[in-house]
């Protein structure tokens, strides 16, 4: 494959990132940063995950050349349908119990005092929790996703090592689209305040998305798995 070929692979990694079922599961998690200005390092460590399942199934398939067995893709994507459940209804509750204002807080951070217009934004989640909810998304939506993958790259490329590379490189345009796109997203957030009320309806829309797409997805997963 010429050089062509792997920027396509590129591309199309990074158009991937923009399935409607990523961008629900990733906009559910964008509120827990503080006023979103971490938005592209969530968005990285979903790509993260994303590209390492990718790599792990889909390098195993392709390398053996070999299909995912049906009933296990089908099982892959039960699996996110249910993950955009959780998700949602989540992003659904953090919504409903945070109302759109509050007063100013004065606190400090070591010894340094000031003050938010909003408790919320002085709610700090520590480096490991805000980077392995996304990294476990990501982990689930590329096992998903690496049965149909597997099969497409048996049937355009013929040896292990361009598949490999071809998979490796899919997966680093999937991790920087979703990082632009969330990085973008969280400072739309921050020229908004970042405040409760922009927060309290970003989790409504998105948990509605994940909502909506976890059943609309899963329930014929459901019918033909257990018919």
């Amino acid at each position: 494959m010429g050089v062509g070929g792997w920027l396509l692979g590129f591309v199309l990694g990074m158009r991937h990132s923009l399935e409607p079922d990523h961008l629900a599961a990733v906009g559910t998690l964008l509120p827990d940063g503080p006023a979103g200005r971490r938005g592209g390092i969530l968005g990285a460590f979903w790509g993260l995950g994303h590209t390492l399942s990718l790599l792990l199934l889909g390098g195993l398939f392709a390398a053996l050349q070999a299909r995912m067995p049906a009933r296990l893709s089908d099982g892959l994507e039960l699996g996110v349908a249910g993950m955009l459940l959780v998700l949602g209804l989540r992003a659904l509750a953090s919504a409903a119990r945070e109302p759109a204002s509050a007063p100013a807080t004065l606190h400090a951070h070591h010894g340094i005092a000031h003050r938010h217009g909003d408790p919320g934004a002085h709610v700090h989640l520590g480096s490991w929790t805000f980077a392995w909810r996304p990294l476990l998304v990501g982990l689930v939506h590329g096992a998903a996703g690496s049965g149909v993958f597997t099969a497409l790259v048996l049937a355009g490329l013929h040896s292990t090592l361009s598949r490999l590379v071809y998979i490796a490189l899919f997966g680093l345009g999937s991790l920087l689209g979703m990082a632009a796109l969330s990085g973008a997203a969280g400072a739309s957030m921050g020229l908004f305040g970042g405040g409760r009320g922009v927060r309290r309806g970003l989790s409504l829309v998105a948990g509605a998305l994940s909502l909506g797409l976890g059943i609309a997805w899963g329930w014929p997963l459901v019918s033909r798995l257990f018919a």
